[in-house]
């Protein structure tokens, strides 16, 4: 499914042609996208979609302003066409820039980059696929009490060229497998799914091996018997303040929505209010503010192979690297690229990232993590005299500011003297981003730490739908305020 070479070199070749001189830098970045996806609905075959797109984004420096202009036709004059057009934008841009920028914000990269893939999708075929997923769905219906029971695969194959006029000539290569499953039991009014670890979390890079692993079938059995454990042997969360232990699959959400989203630099300047929201940081606080507990380390790290989220550089060019975001506690990183760190004033990330070739490239999360401590999950449960644990997202809420926020999860357990006792239902739990994280009390050793991701991360406009990893340990907050749902 590569871009040919031909195309590599039609790329060389428009560039050689471009004579004009008001242009101080064109590049182009090819992309071919193959995406597939596979879903069953009570053993039975319920969606086989197979989408595949190939263009090119042509961007130009003219004036000190970026231009783009994306094309499906991979020819010369398409391609110069769509240079033309490019710089019309640029100069419109130029009448009314804030900033002026230069070709340091696109470096020159001679680089490869491709994801481990032990199993190729090409291993498998489309009937091997739906067999396993029909077994799925059906080892899930161990009683007539499950109403509905679902099981799904997505796989991303992407061939990726970038092409300057400053001498990059480098390519990326992702294989990306998302899978999911779940059961829905029914008792009476009391209706409770229960997935593999929350919708779609299960995001890596890599291949079949993340389906077809060792573990998949005691998680299957595992997610239908704690549907039933949640529909016939629950209680309702109780709405009272708790000490809260979040598993890793929650953890992901927490991180994603009051971590990542905040210090995004683009939406810190003001790009995304009129769409995505806005921030609670400033500029200023970078360096001096206290976002967390000590015990909060937060890195941003593109380079961990089999994490959603993993590149080489970024869809400008920039190298990639793992860098802290929040180290003990302090803020000392914003989620920026070339642009955002030039118009900032600050130390910024590669992470300007396009969905697609017809999106430019914005800032956007990758894998943002949060480092483990030294506690093991009894040391963390031992302590806690009132408590409880919740896993997988369910629901979530917050603020435009990604300040005030609440979410919801599918499965709980009440802690009672340091043990885990009585199954809850619809837990919830609210907070406010700093306050949440200044009650970070305990944060689980490696042994704790599990990897996931989501591959609907939205943002910008036009509107782009991006991957992100995320790993976390388990963590410990203290007194939170938890509720339950309607019964």
């Amino acid at each position: 499914m590569s871009i040919t070479n031909g195309v590599t070199a039609l790329f060389h070749r428009v560039l050689s042609q471009i004579s004009d001189p008001s242009i101080e830098w064109v590049g182009f970045r090819g992309l071919r996208k193959i995406t597939t996806q596979y879903f069953v609905r009570d053993g039975l075959p319920d969606e086989n979609d197979r989408n595949d797109t190939h263009g090119v984004m042509v961007e130009v420096l003219v004036n000190g302003q970026f231009g783009y202009a994306a094309t499906a036709r991979l020819t010369e004059e398409g391609m110069h066409r769509a240079v033309a057009e490019a710089k019309i934008q640029a100069q419109a841009a130029a009448r009314f820039a804030v900033h002026e920028f230069s070709i340091a914000q696109r470096p020159r990269n001679v680089s490869t980059y491709q994801s481990d893939c032990l199993k190729p999708f090409s291993g498998i075929s489309a009937a091997d696929v739906y067999g396993e997923l029909i077994r799925i769905s059906s080892r899930l219906k161990i009683s007539d009490r499950i109403v509905k029971t679902t099981a799904f695969i997505r796989t991303v194959e992407t061939d990726l060229r970038f092409v300057t006029s400053n001498g990059s000539n480098a390519s990326q290569q992702f294989s990306l497998i998302t899978t999911d499953f779940e059961a829905t039991a029914r008792n009476g009014n009391i209706v409770q799914s229960r997935s593999d670890g929350g919708f779609r979390a299960k995001s890596y890079q890599g291949g079949w091996e993340f389906f077809l692993s060792d573990d998949l079938w005691m998680r299957v059995n595992q997610v239908a018997e704690q549907a039933l454990e949640l529909a016939f042997d629950s209680v309702e969360c109780p709405d009272t303040t708790l000490d809260l232990v979040l598993k890793p699959d929650q953890m992901m959400l927490q991180i994603h929505e009051t971590v990542g989203h905040p210090l995004e630099l683009d939406r810190i300047l003001g790009d995304e209010r009129n769409f995505a929201g806005w921030s609670f940081v400033n500029t200023g606080d970078f360096g001096c503010l206290q976002y967390g507990s000590p015990l909060m380390n937060v890195t941003f790290d593109p380079t961990s192979k089999t994490q959603f989220a993993s590149y080489g550089f970024d869809d400008t060019g920039v190298q990639a690297a793992c860098e802290h975001l929040i180290k003990d506690g302090l803020l000392v990183r914003g989620l920026g690229g070339s642009e955002s760190q030039l118009r900032s004033k600050l130390a910024g990330v590669a992470n300007m990232r396009a969905t697609s070739w017809n999106r430019p490239a914005i800032d956007r999360m990758a894998n943002i993590n949060l480092e483990p401590g030294n506690s093991s999950f009894d040391e963390i449960l031992t302590d806690i005299k009132s408590g409880v644990l919740m896993e997988s997202n369910r629901s979530w809420s917050i603020d435009d500011f990604r300040n005030k926020f609440q979410f919801g999860c599918e499965y709980g357990k009440l802690i009672e003297n340091g043990r885990l006792t009585t199954t809850v239902r619809n837990p919830n739990y609210r907070g406010i981003t700093l306050p949440f994280w200044h009650s970070l009390k305990k944060v689980g050793n490696a042994s704790t730490v599990t990897q996931h991701g989501t591959p609907y991360c939205g943002k910008g406009e036009p509107h782009q739908i991006i991957g992100v990893g995320h790993t976390s340990p388990v963590c410990l907050f203290e007194q939170i305020n938890v509720f339950g749902g309607a019964e």
